[in-house]
């Protein structure tokens, strides 16, 4: 029997002035990058005792950033049109490039760290070498602002979302559409590959998130658990969960296997925007309207850790999926009848699990679907999740004024340092 345990909320970071747009994790597990509303990039690192960093150099909000598979190297996308590469150390250097005639809502780097993809509101999704920053091409279908752009894992497919309803997969190589899902009801905010890369998963404005088998093109799971828009998702490595960020202020995480909600964190006060696993799946980070950054111990399962690089290297030697054309313009392909609860991936193994009875806030343990609770015992533990919000955001309000006191503290000992300085 594998144990489980719930999340545990680590550190939270507070530094940007508006909303944050984007979260991502050095390979290393040394840095976290977010990207925010305010125009600014911060560098967290995660020892306590090192400062943040700020890097100034977009002239209007970043909408995207993502380290490098080195780590080595953050990339940055803004309103501003442009696409930044920055150093991440003090200094901050960079080097800038006009990428788009619109918005550049998303910057992400293939495996192999040699090539950039690039999704804007003019509605195309662009590839760059990483090198000198040299366009290689474009790829021009979507009829509405791309809100999202990813290399497959094994970089042979490029992936995109946008406010059209519709996701794409494209052949890197021969740089045509091979198959379009319609099944969105609303603007497709953020998609990715699941690890395996013969998976894909997207969020929409439509508050569900799908995920296909890009190798049948059939819809394979359809999780409607969020009461408002979905901004963002991330894979587990191990490709068994899946984590997504809502305007409803909360993150859902998905067991895949078992096809259904494990866990509710709260924690953000307002809309959670986005969210990522770190490489090897032990953490997750999430940003929102807040101008909060979360860091979350994941806990789910010890024993994903270990089947990571397994996974990872066996998706690398696999061959590429084979996939359907793409249907007509304006043809929806046909949607299939799922049950009511997903069901798991196609070719994951059962597992039994050891699962606590505690209830903690800020997070929920969601009991399997059969699990009969009575009326009596939910109504105490609702009274009792009412009474922790409180006490959590009781807890928050302390914590930020021990912050403040802390920084107003620092700035009193330097001043008085300043002064006791022998003059020459």
């Amino acid at each position: 029997m594998l144990s489980q345990e719930d999340p545990t909320l680590e550190r939270h970071f507070k530094g940007h002035r508006d909303t944050i747009t984007s979260v991502d994790f050095n390979s290393n597990m040394k840095q976290i990058a977010t990207g925010s509303m305010d125009s600014c990039i911060m560098i967290w690192n995660m020892k306590s005792q090192m400062r943040a960093y700020r890097f100034v150099g977009h002239k209007d909000a970043v909408m995207s950033v993502q380290f490098s598979p080195s780590g080595h190297l953050v990339a940055s996308a803004s309103r501003d049109k442009t696409v930044r590469l920055w150093v991440p150390s003090v200094k901050g250097e960079s080097t800038s490039f006009r990428a788009h005639t619109g918005t550049v809502r998303s910057v992400s780097f293939s495996g192999d760290g040699q090539s950039l993809v690039t999704a804007s509101d003019d509605k195309t999704v662009k590839v760059w070498t990483v090198h000198r920053q040299k366009f290689l091409f474009s790829l021009n279908q979507h009829i509405n602002w791309v809100r999202c752009a990813k290399f497959s894992p094994d970089g042979r497919l490029i992936l995109s979302s946008s406010d059209d309803k519709t996701v794409k997969v494209w052949d890197k190589t021969s740089r045509e559409c091979v198959h379009s899902f319609y099944e969105h009801g609303g603007c497709v905010t953020h998609a990715d590959f699941h690890p395996s890369g013969t998976c894909i998963a997207a969020a929409s404005t439509d508050s569900t998130v799908k995920v296909w088998d890009i190798r049948t093109t059939k819809l394979l799971q359809h999780y409607q658990v969020h009461s408002a828009v979905v901004n963002g998702l991330s894979f587990h490595p191990s490709g068994n969960y899946l984590i997504t960020a809502s305007n409803d202020s909360t993150l859902k995480v998905l067991d895949l296997l078992e096809g259904r909600l494990l866990y509710t964190l709260h924690g953000h006060q307002g809309s959670a925007t986005c969210v990522s696993f770190s490489r090897t799946g032990d953490y997750f980070a999430s940003g929102g309207s807040d101008e909060q950054v979360m860091v979350w111990k994941t806990n789910f399962d010890s024993a994903d850790y270990g089947e990571v690089l397994r996974v990872q290297k066996s998706a690398a030697g696999a061959e590429g999926p084979a996939l359907a054309s793409d249907p007509p313009p304006g043809q929806c392909s046909e949607t299939p009848r799922l049950p009511e609860n997903p069901g798991p991936l196609p070719g994951t193994r059962g597992r039994t699990r050891s699962t606590g009875q505690a209830l903690e806030i800020p997070r929920e343990r969601h009991p399997q679907p059969e699990t009969a609770v009575s009326d009596a015992l939910t109504s105490t533990l609702e009274h009792i999740v009412g009474q922790l919000t409180v006490l959590t955001q009781t807890v928050a309000i302390l914590e930020q004024r021990l912050t403040l006191t802390e920084d107003k503290l620092k700035e009193c000992i330097d001043n008085q340092r300043r002064i006791t300085q022998p003059r020459d």
